[in-house]
Protein backbone atom coordinates (compact mmCIF):
# COMPACT_ATOMS: atom_id res chain seq x y z
CA UNK A 1 0.00 0.00 0.00
CA UNK A 2 2.63 2.55 1.12
CA UNK A 3 6.19 2.48 -0.23
CA UNK A 4 8.72 4.95 1.14
CA UNK A 5 11.88 4.60 -0.93
CA UNK A 6 15.17 6.14 0.15
CA UNK A 7 13.74 9.47 1.27
CA UNK A 8 15.84 12.29 2.71
CA UNK A 9 14.57 15.46 4.39
CA UNK A 10 16.57 18.58 5.26
CA UNK A 11 15.83 21.52 7.52
CA UNK A 12 18.29 24.01 6.09
CA UNK A 13 21.74 22.53 6.58
CA UNK A 14 20.45 19.86 8.98
CA UNK A 15 19.60 16.48 7.52
CA UNK A 16 16.70 15.11 9.57
CA UNK A 17 16.09 11.93 7.54
CA UNK A 18 18.65 10.12 5.41
CA UNK A 19 17.92 7.45 2.78
CA UNK A 20 14.99 6.04 4.75
CA UNK A 21 12.88 3.23 3.33
CA UNK A 22 9.86 1.46 4.73
CA UNK A 23 6.66 -0.18 3.57
CA UNK A 24 3.18 -0.65 4.98
CA UNK A 25 0.87 -3.33 3.59
CA UNK A 26 -2.91 -3.00 3.66
CA UNK A 27 -4.34 -4.02 7.03
CA UNK A 28 -1.10 -3.75 8.97
CA UNK A 29 -0.05 -1.83 12.04
CA UNK A 30 3.57 -0.79 11.51
CA UNK A 31 5.45 1.00 14.28
CA UNK A 32 8.36 3.43 14.12
CA UNK A 33 10.30 3.68 17.38
CA UNK A 34 13.37 5.64 18.36
CA UNK A 35 14.60 8.40 20.63
CA UNK A 36 13.73 12.09 20.37
CA UNK A 37 15.21 13.61 17.23
CA UNK A 38 15.49 10.28 15.42
CA UNK A 39 13.35 11.49 12.51
CA UNK A 40 10.10 9.72 13.30
CA UNK A 41 7.78 12.73 13.12
CA UNK A 42 9.64 14.10 10.11
CA UNK A 43 8.99 10.82 8.31
CA UNK A 44 5.23 11.09 8.93
CA UNK A 45 5.24 14.75 7.90
CA UNK A 46 7.03 13.85 4.67
CA UNK A 47 4.40 11.21 3.88
CA UNK A 48 1.65 13.77 4.61
CA UNK A 49 3.25 16.35 2.33
CA UNK A 50 3.90 18.77 5.21
CA UNK A 51 7.66 18.83 4.63
CA UNK A 52 9.31 18.46 1.19
CA UNK A 53 11.69 15.69 0.25
CA UNK A 54 15.28 16.40 -0.67
CA UNK A 55 15.60 12.91 -2.13
CA UNK A 56 13.78 9.63 -2.65
CA UNK A 57 10.12 8.97 -3.40
CA UNK A 58 6.83 8.02 -1.76
CA UNK A 59 4.11 5.96 -3.41
CA UNK A 60 0.65 5.10 -2.10
CA UNK A 61 -1.56 2.55 -3.81
CA UNK A 62 0.79 2.74 -6.79
CA UNK A 63 0.55 6.53 -7.09
CA UNK A 64 3.42 8.94 -6.52
CA UNK A 65 2.82 11.23 -3.52
CA UNK A 66 5.98 13.32 -3.26
CA UNK A 67 5.36 16.87 -4.34
CA UNK A 68 1.64 16.79 -3.54
CA UNK A 69 0.29 19.35 -1.03
CA UNK A 70 -1.14 17.94 2.22
CA UNK A 71 -4.81 18.35 1.23
CA UNK A 72 -4.22 16.24 -1.87
CA UNK A 73 -2.54 13.55 0.22
CA UNK A 74 -5.67 13.52 2.40
CA UNK A 75 -7.87 13.18 -0.70
CA UNK A 76 -5.89 10.09 -1.66
CA UNK A 77 -6.70 8.38 1.63
CA UNK A 78 -3.97 9.30 4.14
CA UNK A 79 -4.75 11.27 7.30
CA UNK A 80 -2.53 12.17 10.24
CA UNK A 81 -3.17 12.66 13.93
CA UNK A 82 -0.27 14.97 14.82
CA UNK A 83 2.10 15.00 17.75
CA UNK A 84 0.76 17.21 20.52
CA UNK A 85 -2.86 16.73 19.34
CA UNK A 86 -3.16 20.29 17.93
CA UNK A 87 -6.90 20.52 18.32
CA UNK A 88 -8.59 23.84 17.57
CA UNK A 89 -9.04 25.02 21.14
CA UNK A 90 -11.55 27.81 20.47
CA UNK A 91 -13.79 25.51 18.46
CA UNK A 92 -16.21 22.89 19.79
CA UNK A 93 -15.67 19.15 19.54
CA UNK A 94 -18.19 18.97 16.70
CA UNK A 95 -16.54 21.84 14.83
CA UNK A 96 -13.13 20.16 15.16
CA UNK A 97 -14.59 17.01 13.65
CA UNK A 98 -16.19 18.97 10.84
CA UNK A 99 -12.75 20.39 10.03
CA UNK A 100 -11.51 16.81 9.66
CA UNK A 101 -14.13 16.23 6.99
CA UNK A 102 -13.26 19.21 4.81
CA UNK A 103 -12.44 17.00 1.82
CA UNK A 104 -15.77 15.17 1.96
CA UNK A 105 -18.56 15.97 -0.47
CA UNK A 106 -21.69 17.14 1.29
CA UNK A 107 -22.92 17.50 4.85
CA UNK A 108 -24.30 13.98 4.81
CA UNK A 109 -20.86 12.44 4.46
CA UNK A 110 -19.51 14.62 7.27
CA UNK A 111 -22.43 13.67 9.49
CA UNK A 112 -21.85 9.96 8.83
CA UNK A 113 -18.17 10.39 9.65
CA UNK A 114 -19.02 12.15 12.90
CA UNK A 115 -21.41 9.39 13.94
CA UNK A 116 -18.69 6.80 13.31
CA UNK A 117 -16.31 8.88 15.43
CA UNK A 118 -18.86 9.17 18.25
CA UNK A 119 -19.43 5.40 18.17
CA UNK A 120 -15.69 4.87 18.58
CA UNK A 121 -15.27 7.65 21.16
CA UNK A 122 -18.56 7.92 23.14
CA UNK A 123 -17.04 10.49 25.50
CA UNK A 124 -16.73 12.92 22.58
CA UNK A 125 -20.42 12.52 21.84
CA UNK A 126 -21.17 13.67 25.39
CA UNK A 127 -18.96 16.73 24.83
CA UNK A 128 -19.82 17.59 21.24
CA UNK A 129 -20.69 21.21 22.12
CA UNK A 130 -17.75 21.70 24.51
CA UNK A 131 -14.74 23.82 23.50
CA UNK A 132 -11.75 21.64 22.68
CA UNK A 133 -9.42 23.59 24.96
CA UNK A 134 -11.54 22.62 27.98
CA UNK A 135 -11.11 18.88 27.36
CA UNK A 136 -8.69 16.75 29.34
CA UNK A 137 -5.47 15.57 27.69
CA UNK A 138 -6.94 12.16 27.05
CA UNK A 139 -10.09 13.62 25.55
CA UNK A 140 -8.04 15.91 23.31
CA UNK A 141 -6.12 12.87 22.07
CA UNK A 142 -9.40 11.12 21.31
CA UNK A 143 -10.53 14.22 19.41
CA UNK A 144 -7.31 14.40 17.38
CA UNK A 145 -7.65 10.75 16.38
CA UNK A 146 -11.37 11.10 15.65
CA UNK A 147 -10.74 14.18 13.50
CA UNK A 148 -8.24 12.21 11.42
CA UNK A 149 -10.76 9.40 10.98
CA UNK A 150 -13.70 11.51 9.81
CA UNK A 151 -12.83 11.10 6.13
CA UNK A 152 -12.44 7.29 6.50
CA UNK A 153 -8.74 7.18 5.49
CA UNK A 154 -7.21 4.00 4.15
CA UNK A 155 -4.00 4.81 6.03
CA UNK A 156 -3.92 6.54 9.43
CA UNK A 157 -0.66 8.14 10.60
CA UNK A 158 -0.47 8.40 14.39
CA UNK A 159 2.26 10.58 15.90
CA UNK A 160 2.93 9.95 19.60
CA UNK A 161 -0.70 9.23 20.58
CA UNK A 162 0.24 8.34 24.19
CA UNK A 163 2.36 11.43 24.87
CA UNK A 164 1.61 13.04 28.22
CA UNK A 165 -1.20 10.66 29.16
CA UNK A 166 -1.70 8.81 32.42
CA UNK A 167 -0.92 5.04 32.26
CA UNK A 168 -4.58 3.98 32.33
CA UNK A 169 -5.35 6.34 29.44
CA UNK A 170 -2.35 5.03 27.50
CA UNK A 171 -3.84 1.55 27.63
CA UNK A 172 -7.19 2.87 26.44
CA UNK A 173 -5.57 4.71 23.52
CA UNK A 174 -3.74 1.58 22.39
CA UNK A 175 -6.90 -0.52 22.70
CA UNK A 176 -8.62 2.01 20.47
CA UNK A 177 -5.80 1.86 17.91
CA UNK A 178 -6.26 -1.91 17.68
CA UNK A 179 -10.02 -1.44 17.26
CA UNK A 180 -9.51 1.10 14.48
CA UNK A 181 -7.21 -1.34 12.71
CA UNK A 182 -9.64 -4.23 13.08
CA UNK A 183 -12.34 -2.05 11.54
CA UNK A 184 -10.25 -1.86 8.38
CA UNK A 185 -7.85 1.07 8.70
CA UNK A 186 -4.15 0.51 8.09
CA UNK A 187 -1.93 2.27 10.64
CA UNK A 188 1.60 3.68 10.70
CA UNK A 189 2.38 4.45 14.33
CA UNK A 190 5.15 6.66 15.71
CA UNK A 191 5.47 6.09 19.44
CA UNK A 192 8.01 6.62 22.23
CA UNK A 193 6.30 3.96 24.34
CA UNK A 194 8.17 1.23 22.50
CA UNK A 195 6.83 -1.59 24.64
CA UNK A 196 3.18 -0.85 23.86
CA UNK A 197 3.93 -0.09 20.20
CA UNK A 198 5.74 -3.39 19.67
CA UNK A 199 2.93 -5.23 21.46
CA UNK A 200 0.22 -4.13 19.01
CA UNK A 201 2.24 -3.81 15.79
CA UNK A 202 2.88 -6.57 13.29
CA UNK A 203 6.13 -5.05 12.04
CA UNK A 204 8.37 -2.26 13.26
CA UNK A 205 11.44 -0.22 12.41
CA UNK A 206 13.94 1.44 14.73
CA UNK A 207 15.16 4.89 13.69
CA UNK A 208 18.40 6.49 14.80
CA UNK A 209 19.64 9.87 13.54
CA UNK A 210 17.22 9.80 10.62
CA UNK A 211 17.92 6.30 9.36
CA UNK A 212 16.43 2.83 9.84
CA UNK A 213 18.88 0.71 11.82
CA UNK A 214 16.65 -2.28 12.57
CA UNK A 215 13.49 -3.58 10.95
CA UNK A 216 11.41 -6.72 11.15
CA UNK A 217 8.51 -8.43 12.94
CA UNK A 218 7.63 -6.46 16.05
CA UNK A 219 7.81 -9.57 18.22
CA UNK A 220 11.40 -10.17 17.08
CA UNK A 221 12.43 -6.59 17.82
CA UNK A 222 10.86 -6.85 21.29
CA UNK A 223 13.23 -9.74 22.01
CA UNK A 224 16.29 -8.04 20.49
CA UNK A 225 18.84 -7.25 23.27
CA UNK A 226 19.79 -3.94 21.65
CA UNK A 227 16.17 -2.80 21.50
CA UNK A 228 15.51 -4.03 25.03
CA UNK A 229 18.44 -2.06 26.43
CA UNK A 230 17.79 1.13 24.47
CA UNK A 231 14.00 1.36 24.44
CA UNK A 232 12.38 -1.18 26.76
CA UNK A 233 14.40 -0.65 29.93
CA UNK A 234 15.35 -4.32 30.17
Amino acid sequence: MLEVCGISVRYGAVRAVTDLSLSVAEGEIVALIGSNGAGKSTTLNAISGIVPLSGGSIRFAGEKLDGLPPHEVVRRGICQSPEGRRVFGSMSVAENLEMGGYTLAGKGAVREGMERAFALFPRLAERRSQLARTLSGGEQQMLAMARALISSPRLLLLDEPSMGLAPQLVEKVFETIVTINRQGTTILLVEQNAGMALEIAGRASVLETGSVVLSGPASDLARDPQVQRAYLGI
